[in-house]
């Protein structure tokens, strides 16, 4: 059965970090590109980050870039978003995607607040 699973969301303060996992299963992980996308209220998924089948290959959208940094233990079948500096525009639900798929999980919800 394949399964995509995030969580490590949360509450955190302004300034902040947290790290959010995505466990896969069900499929060859370390065959497909991962991406992470945040999923706002009533607007579209927008791609902030992915990390390519080669560890290195890692693209950020210019909201997170210097702060947001994209890994991935194949090994676990798991990828990574660390997250620091995190301000309030940072709170929405996030959501990874393995490329060229039609998989995705619940996604985990980070809130940044005093």
């Amino acid at each position: 059965q394949v399964k995509i699973v995030e969580s490590g969301g949360g509450l955190v303060q302004p300034g902040g970090s947290l790290t959010l996992s995505c466990t896969a299963s069900g499929y060859p992980f370390s065959d497909f590109a991962m991406a992470w996308y945040r999923q706002d209220p009533g607007k579209e998924r927008v791609e902030i980050a992915t990390i390519g089948t080669i560890r290195d290959l890692q693209t950020y959208d210019e909201s997170v870039k210097g702060r947001f940094t994209a890994s991935r233990d194949n090994a676990k079948n798991t990828a990574y978003l660390q997250m620091n500096n995190l301000q309030a525009e940072n709170t929405t639900v996030y959501l990874c995607h393995p490329r060229r798929t039609n998989l995705w999980g619940q996604g985990t919800q980070v809130t940044v607040s005093a």
